[in-house]
């Protein structure tokens, strides 16, 4: 039984940065997928993969995992690097890029 600890991106659809402070402990699949024959559902055994633990920190997740001998990995948040504009910079006279409209 095998888990990865990682803090969620903020997705596309929002703008605010809810539930992206929080860590999630998500266990990794243990056994395939099947295709039902009747319906065409996908299906699995593994009833794991529907639980998604959520804590305050990453020492938090951390603890919980070593606590109930579960093989864990973290994968560390990757922060958005953005550099800010101003909707005058596209006509300044001395702008790098070609104007293209």
């Amino acid at each position: 039984m095998s888990a990865k600890i990682y803090r969620p991106a903020k997705t596309a659809m929002q703008s605010g940065k809810a539930k992206t402070h929080l860590w999630v402990l998500e266990f990794d699949q243990s056994e395939p997928r099947k295709i039902d024959p009747v319906m065409g559902y996908t299906t699995s055994g593994d009833t794991r993969q529907q639980v998604k633990l959520t804590f305050e920190t990453q020492e938090l997740a951390e603890a919980y995992a070593q606590r109930n001998n579960i093989e864990y990995r973290v994968i560390p948040p990757k922060e958005a690097t953005r550099k800010a504009l101003s909707y005058t910079d596209n006509f300044r006279f001395n702008r790098m890029q070609p104007w293209t409209h």
